[in-house]
């Protein structure tokens, strides 16, 4: 890991089988009333806990920005629900992460300009360090004193192509692991990198990807695919399923193929694909049949980017086994990345309904029934913190509890 750290089921339509198999009867009345039209219960002992109001916790390593986006000498304006951030890379290289204001007349230091290691807000020319002090007024005279305190610093640190902040309590960063992922530096493995903005709440994203009985959405570019539940395990902080894919009929996409190491005509064996939410990440992993090691890894973080936390932004790192011709997953990759492309188009445009209906009823009237899924809303809710409202707030304002505009690290 190359790393730089700074201080601060598709089932058809006559036969619809629930998830033990048995086919549903069409004629057992519908429930009415109210409880058809309500929120959902979810949570312990049937509690309503709508995890649409849950915001994700600041107290781990979260990226905000493709490292190549943060050019040398350059500033970069990321955000963290609701939080702006300037990022920016000084002439030795290392990239500092400050709250985007002055503390001036609060204009943006994204909008600054970068001297050394120093970032130099572009209306007053107040000079701030990489641990947020002002190292300089220029037009201030002699003698007199400088404000005591500058803006906000963030832990950083920048691995795997992305640049990592800690938006929490900054005395916890050090202890917070940080995602581990040696494939991405192995010489048998390719990196496909995803950075793209999703509307909706990040909780969407983590049960799209660990419910895989939502194949038929993907039928046109996967065919016929019957995903089996191997098998699940949950704990505290994460939730884990084993499934086995097996191609039913019905034509697959070539990057399909290629992706599972099957070849351009492709293969009907199975493959078993494990999915796990380990809070606040999620991995995926595919392993063919007959096979030892995966054919390809997933790791991906979803961002929140609005402090109501409605819209994040998905990083994910997609790291592929090269097949023993040298130079062939080359000839591959656009095939792959082609694919991939439209599988997430489609996962978007469910996800961000979902959101919508969200919006418009504003509540979760969701009716879930896959167990899995109820575990992994459990995970999601009980790590998370709950979402302010009102003026955006630093993400260190949940452990030192300062109301907007009084927060105690400025």
């Amino acid at each position: 890991m190359t790393e730089t750290i700074a201080a601060g089921s598709a089932a058809g339509q006559d036969d619809l089988p629930d998830r033990a198999g048995t086919v549903l009867d069409d004629t057992v009345p519908a429930e009415t009333g109210p409880a058809e039209t309500g929120p959902a219960e979810t949570g312990p002992a049937g509690a309503v806990a709508d995890l649409r109001r849950t915001g994700i916790n600041p107290d781990f390593w979260y990226p905000v920005a493709v490292s190549a986006s943060v050019r040398k000498k350059k500033t970069f304006a990321a955000v963290f629900a609701g939080e702006r951030i300037a990022l920016y890379r000084g002439e030795s290289g290392t990239v500092y992460a400050l709250e985007d204001r002055c503390a001036h007349r609060q204009v943006p230091l994204s909008m600054g300009v970068v001297e050394g290691d120093v970032l130099r807000c572009c209306y007053h020319a107040w000079a701030y360090r990489g641990n947020g002090r002002i190292s300089q007024i220029p037009y201030l005279p002699k003698g007199v004193g400088r404000p005591p305190r500058g803006v906000r610093a963030y832990p950083v640190r920048e691995a795997y192509g992305l640049v990592f902040v800690f938006p929490g309590d900054p005395e916890k960063a050090d202890a917070a692991p940080f995602p581990e992922l040696p494939q991405f530096d192995s010489g048998r493995h390719k990196t496909m990198m995803f950075s793209r903005t999703v509307q909706c709440h990040y909780s969407f994203m983590h049960e799209n990807l660990l419910d895989m009985n939502h194949q038929f959405l993907h039928r046109g570019i996967l065919g016929k695919i019957q995903p089996k539940l191997l098998g699940s395990e949950a704990g505290p902080d994460y939730v884990s399923a084993s499934y086995l894919f097996t191609h039913a009929g019905g034509k697959k996409n070539r990057g399909a193929n290629l992706l599972a190491a099957e070849g351009v005509g492709g293969s009907k064996s199975p493959d078993v694909v494990t999915i796990r939410t380990g809070y606040p990440y999620q991995t995926l992993q595919l392993v063919p049949e007959n096979a030892e090691l995966p054919a390809f890894s997933l790791w991906v973080a979803y961002v929140p980017e609005d402090a109501e936390q409605r819209t994040n932004h998905v990083y994910g790192l997609l790291m592929i086994e090269k097949p023993p011709i040298p130079g062939a997953l080359n000839l591959a990759w656009p095939f792959i990345r082609r694919f991939t492309e439209r599988v997430f188009a489609e996962d978007r445009m469910a996800v961000e309904a979902e959101q919508r209906a969200w919006d418009e009823q504003g509540e979760d009237w969701n009716r879930e029934v896959f167990p899995l899924i109820l575990d992994v809303r459990d995970v999601l809710h009980s790590n998370g913190v709950p979402i302010r409202s009102g003026p955006a707030l630093c993400g260190a304002a949940s452990f030192c509890g300062a109301a907007a505009g009084g927060c105690r690290l400025r």
